[in-house]
């Protein structure tokens, strides 16, 4: 497996060395000016006396201009060896320090925040690339085109990496390097470590909560608190160990360091979380090439390739120790694999506080959602499973089914295509009492109930969210002003001003971006006709096997055509869906991209919403021709409608909910199986191709013992929250099979629950064992994806109406029931009408419809019309009703969590009542000096 250079080829960089080596020896000249330079975080070392190229932005692509000693020193390298002193710790004290496995420096005690890669390929392959460029007659080296553009990229990453780590120093960050080499590439591993002094001034810019007051660690789920009132064992609880504190906090502030819990600490004031945050804060500001090319961050300095990876270290190995270890004793990592990643947890309560702790509120907000969605489905799971068990145990008094199935030869059924012969309907007594199963009272009934579990579902999530987000201290956390993405920085044409923070920004005249948002919109318009396309063409091959099953003349097929061709059109359509869903997936990433979104969060939006339309479309399509469209344009006989030459498709003999109940089961079961079989397979052979690369550097050292910069670098590379968010995606959509569609298939929360335990299962235990550990990163909510959730839960409310109203029997027997009779006797016979007289071929043949004998439509037909859309309104009107009624009466914030929230302002006020004092008092206001136990006045 090819290591990541995003694109940029870093696998002959150890010419960088020499670069680097020159440069030292001039700055080793310069002493005294280097000590006294500027400590600022965005240096702008320009180079006097050097023209560059002022129509480049920095990317490598642009042709950024390179000093010359740079590219002399990069074609000279070959000749020099030696140790890259200026990526070196400063420490010299201890030459020959004890092996120190872990998270630290080689002196035991200095903590690694963050991690920096590179490779490098051996010289010895170069050096025979250069042999053969050789003037045989002259005795020189001929450059070509093509080495000389390899030896400016090279120079231009050196510089840049020299750059970007000598304004680290300047920040105050502490380095150590590490190299890993074999015959072939050589491995550099540059460790970070941010002292205190760093990590208070940076605390306070990013306004990092600070504790005040410890306050009890209350449980936050609701089952566990209405099981221990009634006393009944809970066997979800577990008493996870070295859980994380919860204080009353506010914004640190260096100058009352005095009142914050723990700060003698300083070894462990910050929790490692914070630690990691602040560092990558840092590095993603410092500039290392032109501040006016937006040459800034280690983000895009590993889109150029100038660095394989940057990450923090997990901390510690996930394996447990064989014996002798207390459960306190776990790092933890082993905590987390013990008491969450594995797979006999899955009954578990997640350790939500701890997931937290270790890779930040993002990543935890999602697991918590994921596990509040999957509690929710239990009761909806339960009752869906108890609506299908009591239509089981009542199909015996189906009475429709009973007549079917005794009408003997009594009712001859027209041709259902034009080759096709008459039919008895008793031959489908079997799909008839199937029919029932999804398509009786208690569906009904389940439908309502579903529509008021999904919004219930919302509001109380809504509770969980602002409960967590106060819980997790970032109730009032609001982005701070984020910079521009590195691709836009690389690929913007223009420089302006930000008018937030006045500094010049790569920019992209907004008239341009909605033509090309536009032209984007017309493509994705495009691939949804395509998706109708597919759409008619799984018609067609269902209606094609169908006439094949009834040439056959086996009564076995004729009896069974339409259920096998339906079953094996939802095969086609699941494979097409699978198909489009990642050739659309694909396309949605370049059109993204070719939209020059500035930031990385309107990027995400931008692409989670086209690709979530697309999957809408994608998915819901099929579903919803079977459950509103199919069978309502068949016509009569010597009137079929017809597509292409062939007669429009009929609902099968049990009716088309039976058939939607397939097409969910084959869509949303196969799509689960196939992406929990693809998320256990694919990071496994992921790491064992990373892996296998990393072995071979390792060389003789593999058997040794690994450092943890080496063990993490062999790990997956974490794509970071955006591909768990799209995989959050796919449980919207399942969200969407559970509730738009859930009239026709009861099962559906059930296949949802097992689904999302295992869903939860996988996910953690790619994230403890098999990727790198992400950044962490702060977040209140779960986003956009709330939005999508409310727009669904209304949709489903509209679609359940229409699809009890139109495409179930419910409303016809119902009526029927009113004007004839409770029992439903004579009810087949009255929904089959007599064949126009001008059919000559089969005169006395029946079909399904409310006709007359010259194909017109019934009285009874256009009362049942008035019937259904009376439903409609009224079903929409209660339901809608109740839902704001619910929305009232459950508030988004629970009342003991306003009184957290009061209380917790309450002591901030009193954190910072000096400072308040000191404002009024340098505004010559004049005021008495407060106490810590009081606020000062006008607070």
């Amino acid at each position: 497996m090819s290591w990541k250079t995003s694109g940029q080829s870093c696998y002959s960089m150890d010419r960088e060395l020499t670069g680097l080596f020159a440069i030292l020896l001039i700055m080793l000249r310069k002493g005294s000016e280097l000590q006294k330079g500027d400590r600022e975080v965005l240096l702008d070392l320009d180079y006097g006396g050097e023209a560059q190229n002022t129509d480049s932005y920095g990317s490598l692509q642009n042709g950024s201009y390179i000093p010359p000693r740079y590219l002399s020193a990069a074609a000279a390298e070959d000749d020099m060896d030696g140790d890259d002193s200026i990526h070196l710790h400063h420490d010299t004290r201890n030459r020959h320090p004890v092996p120190q496995p872990g998270n630290y420096f080689r002196d035991g005690q200095t903590k690694i925040d963050f991690v920096l890669v590179w490779e490098v390929r051996s010289r010895r392959k170069r050096r025979g690339k250069e042999k053969r460029d050789v003037n045989a007659e002259a005795g020189e080296t001929v450059p070509t085109e093509e080495s000389s553009r390899s030896e400016r990229k090279k120079a231009q990453l050196a510089q840049w990496r020299e750059k970007f780590v000598q304004n680290l120093e300047n920040v105050g960050l502490l380095m150590e390097k590490e190299e890993t080499a074999n015959e072939k590439k050589t491995i550099h591993f540059l460790k970070l470590s941010a002292p205190w002094d760093v990590l208070v001034c940076y605390a306070e810019e990013l306004c990092v909560r600070a504790p005040l007051q410890a306050q009890p660690n209350l449980d936050l789920n609701t089952s566990a608190r209405v099981l221990s009132r009634l006393c009944i064992p809970n066997v979800m609880t577990e008493s996870v160990p070295n859980r994380p504190l919860d204080y009353y906090t506010c914004a640190f502030r260096k100058s009352k360091m005095s009142r914050f819990l723990g700060c003698d600490n300083h070894e462990n004031y910050f929790t490692n979380t914070q630690r990691h945050r602040i560092v990558y804060e840092i590095l993603a500001r410092t500039v290392y090439g032109k501040r006016k090319r937006a040459e800034v961050g280690v983000d895009r300095l590993v889109n150029e390739g100038v660095y394989s990876a940057a990450f923090p270290l997990h901390e510690g190995p996930f394996e447990l120790p064989k014996y002798g270890t207390r459960p306190e004793e776990l790092n933890p990592r082993q905590i987390l694999y013990q008491y969450w990643a594995r797979w006999l947890k899955w009954y578990k309560y997640q350790p939500l506080d701890h997931i937290r702790e270790y890779f930040g509120e993002k990543i935890a907000f999602y697991f918590a959602w994921l596990g509040f969605y999957t509690a929710w489905l239990l009761p909806a799971a339960v009752v869906g499973t108890l609506v299908f068990v009591s239509g089981v145990v009542s199909m015996g008094t189906n009475t429709p089914a009973k007549e079917i199935c005794n009408s003997g030869d009594s009712y001859l059924m027209c041709p259902l295509c034009n080759t096709c012969e008459t039919w008895n309907m008793s031959e489908i007594c079997t799909m008839a009492k199937l029919g029932y199963l999804f398509d009786h009272p208690g569906t009904v009934i389940f439908s309502v109930f579903m529509s008021f579990w999904a919004v219930t579902f919302l509001e109380y999530w809504k509770r969980k969210m602002a409960t967590l987000a106060h819980h997790w201290d970032c109730m009032d956390f609001h982005e701070e002003e984020e910079r521009p993405r590195p691709e836009f920085a690389a690929m913007a044409p223009l420089m302006e001003q930000n008018p937030v923070t006045g500094v010049k920004e790569p920019y992209f005249p907004e008239k341009t971006r909605l033509s090309r948002m536009f032209t984007g919109s017309m493509v994705i318009i495009m691939m949804l006709c395509v998706v109708m396309i597919f759409l008619v063409t799984v018609v067609m091959c269902r209606g094609i096997i169908s006439i094949m099953m009834f040439h056959t003349g086996s009564p076995v097929l004729r009896t069974e055509a339409g259920t096998i061709a339906n079953i094996a059109g939802s095969i086609v359509n699941l494979g097409l869906i699978l198909l489009m869903g990642r050739v659309y997936t694909a396309l949605a990433e370049q059109l993204t991209k070719w939209e020059m979104h500035r930031t990385q969060t309107q990027y995400d939006n931008a692409f989670i919403f086209k690709v979530f339309i697309f999957q809408f479309v994608n998915f819901y399509s099929s579903p919803f021709y079977v459950a509103f469209f199919k069978g309502r344009f068949v016509g009569y006989p010597t009137n079929y409608g017809t597509l292409f030459g062939m007669r429009n498709e009929e609902c099968g003999p049990g009716g088309c909910l039976i058939e939607l109940a397939q097409q969910l089961f084959i869509i949303m079961v196969g799509k689960q199986l196939i992406n929990n079989v693809q998320e256990f397979i694919i990071p496994k052979v992921k790491a064992w191709q990373q892996k296998r690369s990393l072995a071979k550097v390792l060389g003789k050292k593999k058997s040794s013992e690994p450092r943890r910069w080496e063990e993490d670098y062999q790990l997956v590379e974490c794509e970071g929250l955006f591909e768990e968010y799209l995989e959050m995606g796919k449980c919207l959509l399942q969200f969407g099979f559970i509730t738009i569609f859930v009239a026709a298939f009861p099962l559906a929360p059930l296949f949802a629950l097992l689904n999302n335990w295992v869903e939860i299962r996988l996910d953690a235990h790619k994230f403890v064992c098999e990727y790198r550990r992400p950044v962490a990163e702060r977040a209140q909510n779960i986003g956009v994806w709330f939005n999508i959730l409310e727009a669904l839960s209304h949709l489903s409310v509209i679609a359940n109406a229409f699809l009890i109203a139109f495409t179930s029997d419910f409303l016809p027997r119902l009526l029927y029931q009113y004007k004839f009779g409770n029992d439903l006797h004579g009810y087949v016979n009255f929904t089959l009408a007599y064949a126009p007289l001008n059919f000559t071929e089969y005169p006395m043949c029946r079909y399904k419809a409310y006709r007359d004998n010259n194909g017109n439509y019934t009285l009874f037909y256009w009362e049942l019309l008035a019937v259904r859309l009376g439903f409609i309104i009224a079903f929409e009107h209660v339901v809608f009703f109740v839902l704001r009624a619910i929305d009232w009466i459950v508030p988004d914030v629970p009342e003991s969590l306003e009184l957290k929230i009061k209380r917790e302002r309450y002591l901030a006020k009193q954190a910072l009542a000096e400072n308040q004092e000191a404002l009024l008092v340098s505004r010559g206001q004049g005021a008495t000096p407060a106490t810590p136990g009081s606020s000062s006045p006008g607070q």
